[in-house]
């Protein structure tokens, strides 16, 4: 990790092109930032779409996409982790969960079973010769996917904390809805229902629906939601409700660059989607997390650039703080708080992106969130890392 003794109270982590001052000040709250996974290192060329998840010993297990060959979403990626048994402060070697084929493993979205101590992590896969969308790259042409199950839902788990994992089972003919073509998971984190009659329940959101387990993993449903959305997130609200905080479809987003918010149960079903002004977003993933029911926060944390949709602009990554079940959110910041804003989101590297949020054992929250490097280049010549920080619930009250 790429640290250097700075003054009392005070380091300075390199990054490319930049040094970013982690600052603590006398009452203790803070936020500190490293490179988790830099580009060009351990032999990929990018590393993307962030989960962070905790096992029930406290490890941090940090998972995302290797991108072998480009930042392209298709190719030949796996996916990779690395596990932290000190709420963060240091990081194993990088490990490989799945790399079966030249094909696309992704999506990664994972949760804890906290009775079982079984850590569920659903991913998305299709193979070598398909992308969403088509295209072309390095020689090869890609086919677009549209047809069920040219892209396939798998799921592994872990029994040890996120040292090993199982091989991932094809789970597409039960999770897969008819007429499906493209689909995701996540990305990100699931949860465990905490309160009430289905306190225990494991949820993951996926593309257009929650796929939910009541007995622990041994099967597994899914509930479809009102249409308008994609990549989704899903929070356990105080009065039993769940609420799900997605990325809007380009129709729906153009009507306000906010985040889409629905609430219900699996039971009784989800309120349709609606745009809340108090979330801007530039179209892109977020992340949100219950840190406590008492007292009631909720975090959310994506890029408040909602002005253009971009890659390239998904900047200001802004961390939110809600202690009314997300009805309003009174304290925000922004997670590097000591680049001038202007550097946040230039033509040389873009610090945001898609991100995980996660609690740890300490009281503090670690998020990993994406940077990408060189965004009005080539193709070729892109990369995205990732980086970790760590924070306090004060630090993000501070004035």
């Amino acid at each position: 990790m790429l640290w250097r003794s700075g003054l009392q109270n005070k380091n300075e982590y390199i990054a490319p092109a930049l040094n970013i001052q982690i600052q603590e000040n006398v009452s203790g709250a803070a936020i500190h930032t490293i490179r988790l996974f830099d580009y060009e290192a351990d032999h990929y060329n990018s590393y993307r779409i962030p989960c962070l998840i905790k096992a029930t010993n406290g490890t941090l297990i940090a998972i995302a996409e290797g991108r072998k060959h480009s930042v392209h979403d298709y190719g030949d990626i796996d996916v990779v982790y690395k596990l932290s048994k000190d709420n963060g402060n240091t990081w194993s070697e990088l490990k490989v969960i799945v790399s079966e084929g030249e094909g696309t493993w992704g999506n990664p979205t994972a949760v804890t079973d906290e009775v079982t101590g079984r850590i569920w992590l659903f991913l998305s896969w299709n193979d070598e010769h398909h992308s969403q969308r088509g295209g072309s790259y390095l020689g090869k042409t890609y086919l677009p996917i549209k047809e069920w199950g040219q892209r396939r839902v798998f799921v592994t788990y872990s029994d040890d904390h996120g040292e090993n994992w199982a091989v991932p089972i094809d789970m597409t003919a039960s999770l897969l809805p008819e007429k499906y073509s493209w689909d995701a998971m996540g990305p990100g984190i699931g949860i465990q229902v905490k309160k009430g009659d289905i306190a225990g329940r494991l949820i993951i959101p996926a593309g257009g629906r929650n796929i939910y387990s009541d007995d622990h993993g041994l099967t597994w449903k899914y509930q479809l939601l009102p249409r308008g959305t994609f990549e989704g997130t899903v929070v356990e609200l105080s009065d039993g409700l769940l609420m799900r905080n997605d990325r809007p479809l380009g129709t729906e987003w153009n009507k306000s660059h906010t985040r889409f918010i629905a609430r219900g149960t699996i039971e009784s079903g989800f309120t349709d989607f609606t745009g809340d002004p108090n979330l801007p977003d530039p179209r892109c993933q977020g992340s949100i997390l219950r840190y406590s029911f008492v007292p009631n926060i909720i975090l959310f944390l994506n890029s408040s650039n909602s002005g253009i949709d971009k890659v390239g602009n998904r900047c200001m990554m802004t961390v939110r703080l809600s202690e009314d079940d997300g009805t309003t959110w009174k304290y925000s910041k922004l997670l590097y708080p000591t680049l001038d804003r202007s550097l946040l989101c230039t033509d040389s590297v873009v610090y945001g992106g898609y991100s995980s949020l996660m609690n740890l054992t300490d009281g503090k929250v670690g998020a990993l969130t994406e940077v990408y490097y060189y965004p009005n280049k080539k193709i070729a010549h892109r990369r995205f890392a990732i980086d970790f920080h760590k924070f306090d619930i004060d630090w993000i009250k501070q004035k």
